[in-house]
């Protein structure tokens, strides 16, 4: 399938599947005669698995290590070891802006409406 026909199938633009073949991430296609690029029905399951990923939150460079040839995969790196660190960080920003929540939440309840004035009083939950 050409380009703009892969693109569409997963819905993204011609500069993203430039962008994956020049880190890696989609094998370079074969060409037509023509000049082409023709990719193969598979690309479009990597395609999706990287957007996927993606979405858990994982980089690129992270996606990179978890597509790359599995025999180069030691027992240390592979997607349940990803997937743990991943889930441990997530974990970690979660907690963050838990913490970001109840501060708002309390700066909106003490009524703070002037960061200079409410840091001079004792109840200001902004201030350091």
């Amino acid at each position: 399938m050409r380009s703009g026909q892969l693109a569409a199938a997963v819905g993204v633009n011609l500069q993203t599947l430039r962008y994956y073949e020049r880190r890696g991430l989609l094998p370079e296609p074969t060409r037509t005669l023509g000049g082409h690029r023709a990719y193969p029905p598979e690309a479009v399951t990597r395609l999706r698995l990287i957007k996927s990923a993606q979405r858990l939150g994982f980089t690129l460079t992270e996606i990179a290590d978890l597509l790359g040839p599995r025999r180069n995969w030691s027992t240390s790196s592979g997607l349940h070891t990803h997937a743990a660190g991943k889930l441990a960080e997530v974990e970690a920003r979660i907690d963050e802006l838990t913490g970001i929540a109840e501060t708002l939440r309390a700066a909106l309840t003490v009524g703070c409406d002037d960061l200079a004035e409410c840091a001079t009083t004792p109840d200001c939950p902004l201030s350091l």
